[in-house]
């Protein structure tokens, strides 16, 4: 029996609760796991004695489940009424559809922000921003800010390119401009202006240590000389550093913040750099650069926005952002935070990375098959819908989490198998002659062939066997009895195939075929991790066009690339 001792009360009534509802429930066959569970969500603050609580929760179940047994469901029953008559009707939870609803959102009020580096196009990664950004903004009559942070000219320099590539990634994600474009590199007047403000207002000091010496400072909680010099001090300084007369890496502006902060990151944080390289927009008109926190903080301001949401890692950004919010007076915008999400076919890729490679021709430019960007993923046929349901999907959940690119694949699959019609595509092709000796049935040499199996697409091909010849896969040609899809059951012998019967007579495996005199050259280009393979084959000659997407039988989604006569048709793999 329970020592009733070690537990209080609440925490036996509790469990006993559950115990019940769960023998109610399964017909005095309640689980204690589950019962455990459902203690745990209710009572938070019991998850670190879950252990401990093991012997009492089974102990309780034992009881309910015997109750239940020996004296029926209804006894059971109107125990737990007696005593948590709510618990009689709990409702199971179900499936989340769609995002949580946004913290202290107001309808038609709601301001988000996307905001890539323009250093290349949008990748996969990407999407996610895209995706949640706009999907709040829709669910809340709000706006999405699509601000290029372009403040960086060294490390992560902007294309010039990139930012209509991005523009253009960002409508075919979302079907929509975003509400509100910016380039951070035209609004440099306002972020200096905030930094001269800063300044001014003694919430911030032009610091001339080196990096190491003030790691150290930092690191021991010990604040730098800079710090306590005048305001009249620091704003020449300033002006020094503005016009161009102080050496990159000898100041730096930083934000004031108490030095006992326990993150030291955090402890007197820089806010802007002296950074004399051209920037590929704005040339050499500024010598002094914020960096991205300082320049986030003040533009989204600016901007009004209501609600950030980032990846947990940037959880320090908001710290100190937050900070400089406080100096200035304003209310930091409400923060939700996500995971990392790696997909495994994709590996590490970066867009620096990435760069360098089409750069030095190892691809074949940014929408090369082999690369997670949008770019790629458009010419190979993803639908932008189905990435967008994909993310939708999986949320704001902060767990970090990897995927197969399965996973979204079969998120397409579902959006465009029902607008894809059939093609045959014939690999390592083999010739047979077909022989039709049996008329009972038969369909003669026009049969017709439904553009897609389950009737989505209406109409059919037309295929004429005129020629009496026809194209299997060697694997197949190999197979003594075959059923040709659509059409006969055939027995293949020395290169005869010899209708057996119309009708499927048997278990025999179905393979996919073209009339010799209705196919023509094809080449499948076919993404791999590093390589992109060529697959060549013939494909059935019926009314092919460039764009098309179709899905080639017992092979999968593919898209056309190209068509030129006398040249094979060229495609490109989307997925099975």
């Amino acid at each position: 029996m329970v020592d009733s001792d070690n537990w209080d009360s609440e925490i036996i009534a509790t469990v006993r609760k559950y115990a019940l509802q769960n023998a109610v429930e399964y017909d005095g066959a309640g689980q204690a796991g589950s019962v455990l569970g459902r203690l745990l969500g209710e009572r938070a603050d019991l998850r670190k004695m879950a252990q401990e609580l093991k012997t009492l929760v089974e102990e309780e179940v034992a009881s309910a489940n015997k109750l239940a047994s020996s004296q029926g469901i209804q006894v059971a029953r109107d125990a737990l009424a007696a005593t948590n008559p709510e618990a009689l009707h709990r409702e199971k939870q179900k499936k989340r559809v769609g995002l949580k609803e946004l913290p202290n959102a107001e309808q038609g009020k709601v301001v988000l922000r996307f905001a890539p580096n323009p250093n290349g196009p949008l990748t996969l990664g990407h999407a996610r921003g895209v995706s949640i950004n706009s999907e709040y903004a829709k669910m809340y009559h709000g706006k999405v800010v699509l601000r290029f942070d372009d403040t960086d000219s060294k490390v992560k320099p902007p294309m010039p390119a990139a930012y209509d590539w991005i523009k253009s990634d960002y409508e075919w994600l979302t079907g929509t401009k975003a509400d509100i474009i910016i380039r951070a590199s035209e609004r440099m007047p306002v972020y200096l202006d905030h930094a001269e403000q800063m300044l001014a207002g003694g919430f911030g000091y032009v610091c001339r240590c080196s990096a190491t010496d003030f790691k150290k400072l930092r690191d021991g909680k010990d604040a730098c000389p800079c710090r306590p010099r005048s305001i009249e001090d620091n704003l020449i300084d300033w002006k020094l550093m503005i016009e161009g007369n102080i050496a990159e890496g000898e100041a730096v502006v930083r934000v004031k913040t108490d030095m006992d902060l326990p993150n030291p990151a955090l402890r007197d944080w820089p806010a802007l750099r002296i950074q004399h390289s051209t920037h590929p927009m704005v040339g050499e008109r500024y010598k002094v650069w914020p960096l991205l926190d300082f320049q986030s903080a003040i533009e989204d301001h600016q901007q009004g926005v209501t609600h950030i949401i980032r990846g947990k890692d940037l959880m320090d950004s908001t710290r100190k952002q937050t900070i400089l919010y406080s100096h200035f007076g304003w209310t930091y915008p409400e923060t939700l935070y996500w995971g990392r999400v790696k997909v495994h076919d994709f590996g590490g890729f970066s867009t620096s990375g990435m760069r360098t490679d089409i750069e030095n021709g190892i691809y074949s430019g940014w929408d090369d098959a082999r690369l997670p960007t949008l770019r790629a993923l458009r010419r190979r046929g993803f639908n932008a819908t189905a990435l967008r349901a994909f993310w939708i999907d999986l949320g704001l959940t902060q767990k970090d989490i990897s995927v197969s690119l399965q996973t979204i694949e079969a998120f397409n699959a579902k959006e465009i198998d029902a607008n894809c019609e059939r093609r045959a595509f014939v690999r390592n092709a083999v010739c047979l002659d077909l022989i039709t000796e049996i008329d009972e049935s038969n369909p003669g040499d026009i049969i017709s062939i439904s553009k897609h199996p389950d009737g989505a697409i209406e109409g059919s091909r037309i295929w004429n066997l005129g020629s009496r010849k026809i194209l299997v896969e060697k694997q197949d040609a190999e197979i003594e009895t075959i059923r040709l899809k659509d059409y006969a059951d055939i027995s293949n012998i020395n290169g005869k195939a010899i209708v057996q019967s119309w009708d499927r007579s048997d278990k025999r495996p179905i393979v996919h075929w073209i009339p010799e005199n209705m196919a023509r050259e094809a080449e499948l280009s076919i993404p791999h991790g590093m390589e992109l393979r060529s697959v060549n084959g013939m494909i059935e000659d019926y009314e092919l066009k460039i764009g098309q997407i179709i899905q080639l039988e017992r092979v999968g989604f593919a898209k056309i690339e190209s068509l030129t006569d006398d040249l094979p048709v060229k495609l490109i793999w989307l997925h099975s």
